[in-house]
């Protein structure tokens, strides 16, 4: 079987290091029947493990030529491989119960984010995601409120999960090696949203328009959608920065537009 050459266009980089692989197993904790979907399962060195433990596993590749080379390697009845651009792919199509997907990768680092936001749009079909991350979007992903990396990120990411560091990774885990560092992060999903879709329409905005304008005061970033002085009756001090207010503040301040 020839080996597979790095694509840069798909932003790959195979992870390698079985210490990690055995950490991100370690993390997973898998049942035999657990509903797991892989995204870019690449020459296959986490599927190995993903397959030693489960009945079945899903998977989802753009690049065809892997494709080949993983049809070739595993087990058709034990492996499903989906041929589609991971943005684009329903992941509720392969749901058999509520919130039973438990999503894995070592994501692109050019599409983490947009992938992330699709992922959220279908929250209440997954039970939990792991997913190796560059270190940077992970430490966005959790963190707190006050903090430098706090962003609109952060804000929108834990509205629907928990999130959790589990593990820093470093470049020569993988093959070719990035230029940054990675980090492993779980992701898991709230049991209950507060909002309507209405609701969420206007919270994405007044998020969205806060971290456009970070280094302004609230009142001035919100000052299309908000008067000041309804901030003030909300407990919000509009001379506050957008990294001091919490997911539960951006959550009131949507409520009070949306009933405008």
């Amino acid at each position: 079987m020839k080996s597979h050459q790095p694509r840069k266009r798909f932003g790959q980089h195979f992870l390698t290091d079985q210490h990690v692989l055995r950490e991100i197993m370690h993390c997973l904790d898998l049942k035999k029947n657990d509903n797991v979907v892989e995204i870019g399962p690449g020459q296959g060195a986490l599927t190995s493990y993903l397959l030693e433990d489960l009945d079945h596993l899903n998977a989802v590749e753009l690049d065809r030529d892997l494709i080949t080379l993983l049809q070739q390697k595993y087990d058709a009845k034990q492996l499903t491989l989906y041929s589609a651009d991971a943005l684009n792919f329903s992941y509720s199509s392969l749901s058999k119960n509520k919130n039973d997907l438990r999503i894995v990768g070592n994501l692109p680092y050019n599409i983490s984010t947009p992938l992330l936001f699709k992922l959220f749009s279908e929250i209440n079909f997954i039970r939990d995601m792991h997913f190796m991350l560059q270190k940077e979007v992970v430490l966005r992903l959790t963190a707190k409120v006050g903090t430098t990396d706090y962003s609109r990120l952060s804000v929108m990411s834990q509205y629907f999960c928990n999130n959790d560091y589990l593990l820093t990774v470093p470049p020569e885990a993988f093959d070719p090696p990035p230029q940054v560092e990675s980090a492993i992060v779980r992701l898991t999903p709230k049991i209950q949203n507060t909002l309507s879709e209405k609701q969420f329409n206007v919270f994405s905005q007044v998020v969205r328009e806060a971290f456009n304008y970070r280094r302004k005061k609230l009142g001035n970033c919100l000052k299309r959608l908000i008067d000041s002085k309804k901030l003030i009756t909300l407990d919000i001090d509009p001379n506050a920065r957008p990294q001091d207010i919490s997911v539960a503040e951006f959550i009131r301040i949507s409520e009070l537009i949306s009933v405008e």
